[in-house]
């Protein structure tokens, strides 16, 4: 069965409480038998993938929110070197106040079976101390692979969704300044050889490796093309031999749309320390056990006390601080959870002791020490 993950958030305990509820009504709804995806959901073709591209250049027609030169010699030294190529010499020892030009880092992706002449979005992001990137023009930047080898030359004018403005020592800020981008700014010069049309095999490879799912992929494959088609190398890789007498890409567009429907997913908690946030699927149980939950909380408030002396004398006046510490301890609740409790068993009775997403991380770490949880416990 498929597993829907389902996330708690911070709420009041009123509002904890409805939000229960409404788990247990999606659980009931959506509880039932999980429905078949296509092997294009699934799966991804071997050698089918897209290759990053960047490279270094220059932004140009800044209305001064350029790299202050002083603090960025690598601008400087970019723009002596790209007008020497235009054949302009600049005498040595020049100091060059520039503030409308940035240095920027271009990135972008070469999509698979991308041809020559074929345009590419980019993203460009200002690696100096410019203020703004809004109304500069991208000049000529080669985009390199891992390879160093140049796949597409990218330039044009940048689109920056943020504005900013400022004066007299005040200013406002929308969104970011720095970064922009350009549709269709890059062209694709190169393509990446792909033999995936000459291959004797096609190689799927599972995007979650799971030995049951991949073993319902093969069988699928082999029901409908015949025996010995498919093959399972492991618990992510299937190994396919596309019929001689179909054509490659017809071959794969049918393979992509055969349904499967995937094996039940390991159970799973997802705990996030820095929010709080807890996301299970519906494959977590649990055994007996019983919860108690109580909170502690220590309030320290401070006031200052002020010693004033008498009239005529030779006194000072002496300022100090009396502090006073409360330290409240809210009573437990003991809430029983009978065995094989499903996802929503589990959220009501946490919500019902008034548990936070932050005590549910504590909670459900003792439950999976204590052997009564059956799930995987991820921190991220």
């Amino acid at each position: 069965m498929k597993s829907f993950p389902l996330q708690l958030l911070r709420l009041t305990l009123q509002q904890q409480r409805a939000f229960a509820a409404l788990l247990l009504f999606l659980t009931m709804v959506i509880g039932g038998p999980a429905h078949a995806e296509r092997i294009k959901d699934l799966a991804t073709i071997q050698g089918v993938r897209s290759n990053q591209l960047i490279g270094y250049g220059l932004v140009v027609g800044l209305d001064g929110t350029g790299d202050q030169t002083t603090q960025t010699p690598f601008t400087v030294q970019s723009i002596i070197s790209m007008m020497q190529q235009m054949g302009v010499s600049l005498p040595p020892g020049t100091n060059l106040q520039l503030k409308n030009v940035a240095a920027v880092m271009v990135t972008s992706a070469l999509p698979p079976f991308a041809q020559a002449g074929q345009t590419l979005d980019i993203t460009v992001s200002s690696m100096g101390n410019a203020k703004s990137l809004r109304g500069g023009t991208l000049l000529m930047t080669p985009l390199k692979g891992a390879d160093g080898q140049i796949y597409a030359i990218a330039q044009g004018s940048l689109v920056v969704g943020g504005v900013g403005a400022s004066a007299n020592g005040s200013q406002t800020q929308i969104n970011h300044l720095s970064v922009g981008r350009v549709s269709a700014g890059a062209t694709v010069e190169r393509t990446v050889p792909n033999n995936i049309t000459a291959a004797d095999t096609v190689t799927l490879e599972l995007k979650e490796a799971d030995f049951s799912t991949a073993n319902l992929v093969v069988d699928a494959i082999n029901r409908r093309f015949g025996q010995n088609t498919a093959m399972a190398m492991d618990g992510r890789v299937i190994q396919v031999k596309p019929p001689a007498s179909n054509s490659r890409v017809g071959f794969l567009a049918s393979l992509e749309t055969i349904n499967v429907t995937p094996a039940q997913t390991t159970a799973k908690v997802i705990l996030n320390a820095r929010t709080g946030s807890v996301v299970m699927n519906q494959s977590v149980t649990l055994d007996s056990c019983a919860i108690s939950h109580g909170n502690l909380s220590v309030v320290i408030s401070s006031a200052p006390v002020i010693s004033q002396p008498g009239p005529l004398s030779s006194g000072q006046t002496v300022a100090t601080q009396v502090s006073q510490i409360d330290i409240n301890k809210e009573p437990g609740k003991v809430v029983p959870l009978p065995a094989g409790a499903s996802l929503s068993d589990v959220v009501k009775a946490l919500n019902a002791i008034g548990t936070t997403p932050q005590d549910l991380l504590a909670i459900l770490q003792a439950m999976k020490a204590a052997g009564a949880l059956h799930a995987d416990l991820e921190i991220i």
